[in-house]
């Protein structure tokens, strides 16, 4: 049990004084509902969540045999510099890439289209588009967060993140991104 004493009296001076009555607080009830009230807020606030996107990489012990892939169902992203970014259906050079910008109006929209467009296109279970991210030496980081934002806001299915080509670069520097 814890306690405050503030007892007096005594003898002082040779006189004789009545005794006080030790004044007792007792501060068990006060420590008792300091712990309650800790474990209430404890117990009744929410942890933050961590809002991280999960991203899976390949193990790079395994050579795994890659599948074909038709190229009409594959779009290739190039981030280049000053938040630049270029994309292309296909093979490199045998499209020219088309230039776009961030934004709803930008790059997502152009993923829900073409999405749509080979949704409708192809038939079967493999009826998804799947987007290659290229990041070029200029790029940055924001960028790279942005895309891959912009991927999962528009709901595609398949995205790869990979080296980019030299050809590839030889794009971005033609236009100007590099």
């Amino acid at each position: 049990m814890a306690e405050l004493d503030t007892s007096g009296g005594g003898k002082k001076g040779g006189k004789i004084r009545s005794k006080k009555a030790s004044t007792r607080i007792d501060l068990t009830a006060m420590v008792d509902l300091a712990f309650l009230l800790i474990t209430f807020f404890i117990m009744a606030t929410t942890l933050a969540k961590p809002k991280a996107m999960d991203t899976f990489w390949p193990d790079k012990t395994k050579k795994d045999v890659q599948l074909p892939v038709p190229e009409s169902r594959t779009m290739t992203v190039l981030l280049g510099s000053n938040s630049s970014i270029e994309w292309y259906i296909g093979a490199p050079g045998k499209s020219a890439p088309t230039i776009d910008n961030f934004g709803k109006n930008g790059i997502r929209k152009t993923f829900i289209e073409k999405n749509k467009e080979i949704e409708a296109s192809h038939a079967g279970p493999d009826n998804f588009m799947i987007v290659l991210v290229k990041a070029s030496d200029k790029s940055t980081y924001k960028d790279f967060v942005s895309i891959l934002d912009e991927i999962n806001i528009a709901g595609i299915k398949s995205y790869g993140v990979v080296d980019i080509l030299p050809v590839e670069v030889s794009l971005l520097k033609k236009d100007g991104h590099y």
